[in-house]
């Protein structure tokens, strides 16, 4: 006789975009799905909240409405700048849906734990997981104040020190990331940093670079990411980025008036999903605990949101344990992996000055490569799509942005600048 039913069919462990995607897309197939994290939402969590074409397409699917995320802005231009300061403005389209946007992760993140709610799943929220073991046909868990929680599947969505993969043993000793970031807040900025997206290449911490990404409170999102290994250590990134902060090309952004909005926040950034374990037993890993970020950028939004989605298929779709974890690791390998190989190839060019300074002169040369490296760099289509003929289609590099039935989410960046600046005291 069979024994026992489960207490939940799955258990996704981590609220974050990969365990909110899987937790939605699971319920709406009519699993039972108990998402458990032990944040509570809303809360901060530190990034530099940009959303790629990828991510934005990514969120549509998943039937996010871009008005319940009141900071989210959509942005028209890219302007990057190579080591020598040289700086090329790299053009987004203005029709056909969104291209690219920030938004705050406190409110983006919470209205993808609702979203999941909505479709279903139980959401526990405050309660952290502290021990799981594999028993043969489930995974149980360990749940603060829930006692002993036994799921058919777990899918660990739980950061880059996965405490899933730690408690089953397969945890990364003195694993610290490939790349380490810090963001801040910073209000008033002036009009060029409340209206486009800004990169600057600076020589001294290649393959790192500096952004400054408009909000739509009038706000911007400022930080820089540095490669471990490289020529700066992680100790060093407070005074560097007072220093940083100070140079006149960034300062010239952010304008005379910007003043912090909150405290710095670093963070580590993993990224070897093409090195890392995805599966074991009845347990898959999403997101930064799949090391799924891409090693150029540092974005990880939109990796998150597709490894959570491919999990959540492999599951409904495969027949056997076996099964589930061979498309899922096939998945990821097909699709994000041989991407990821081409991406740290590329970082490793822009290690150096010269490598930098060609990518932004051949990518600006004309109208046609600066609307198309704009394209590619947001995940417009996939990174390595011109070396896999299997990904090729016509209308491959001419595919519409996201949103593009509802229409822009609001207002853009520039009409946002404009509109202050006709009423300055309206805001």
């Amino acid at each position: 006789m069979p024994g026992p039913q489960p207490d939940t069919e799955v258990a996704v462990v981590g609220a974050g975009p990969a365990g909110a995607a899987a937790a939605i897309a699971l319920a709406r197939a009519g699993r039972r799905v108990l998402l458990v994290d032990r944040a509570t939402f809303p809360r901060d969590k530190t990034c530099g909240d940009g959303l790629t074409t990828g991510a934005l397409r990514q969120l549509e699917s998943l039937g996010l409405d871009l008005a319940r995320v009141p900071s989210l802005l959509p942005v028209d231009d890219v302007h990057v700048s190579s080591p020598s300061g040289r700086v090329v403005t790299y053009p987004l389209p203005r029709d056909g849906g969104t291209y690219a946007a920030i938004a705050r992760r406190r409110e983006l993140d919470a209205e993808l734990v609702a979203l999941a709610a909505e479709a279903g799943a139980e959401v526990v929220t405050g309660r952290a997981v502290t021990g799981a073991r594999q028993l043969g046909d489930r995974v149980a868990l360990d749940v603060d104040g829930m006692g002993t929680v036994e799921a058919a599947w777990l899918v660990g969505a739980d950061g880059m020190w996965s405490p899933t993969r730690r408690h089953l043993g397969l945890a990364l000793p003195d694993y610290r990331g490939e790349w380490h970031a810090l963001r801040q807040y910073v209000r008033h900025v002036g009009p060029r940093a409340r209206r486009d997206l800004f990169i600057w290449f600076e020589p001294d911490i290649l393959p790192g670079y500096v952004w400054s990404f408009p909000l739509a409170d009038g706000a911007a999102n400022v930080g820089f990411g540095i490669r471990r290994g490289g020529s700066w250590s992680v100790g060093a990134m407070g005074p560097l980025w007072r220093e940083l902060l100070a140079r006149p090309a960034i300062r010239e952004v952010l304008g005379p008036d910007a003043v912090p909005e909150g405290p710095v926040r670093a963070w580590p950034i993993p990224a070897r999903v093409d090195r890392l374990p995805l599966a074991a037993g009845r347990a898959l890993w999403v997101g930064d605990a799949a090391a799924a970020t891409d090693p150029m950028t540092g974005e990880g939004i939109g990796q998150a949101l597709l490894t959570g989605t491919w999990a959540a298929t492999a599951i409904l779709e495969a027949s056997s344990p076996a099964e589930v974890r061979h498309r899922y690791e096939t998945t990821v390998a097909r699709d994000l992996a041989v991407d990821h190989r081409l991406a740290d190839l590329l970082t490793r060019a822009l290690s150096h000055r010269k490598g930098a300074r060609f990518a932004v002169w051949l990518s600006g040369r004309t109208d046609w490569t600066r609307r198309n490296f704009a394209r590619w760099l947001f995940e417009d289509y996939p990174r390595a799509v011109l070396g896999t003929p299997r990904r090729w289609h016509a209308g491959m590099l001419r595919g519409p942005g996201a949103y593009r039935e509802a229409g822009p989410p609001g207002t853009t960046a520039a009409g946002a600048v404009a509109a202050a600046d006709a009423d300055p005291d309206g805001a």
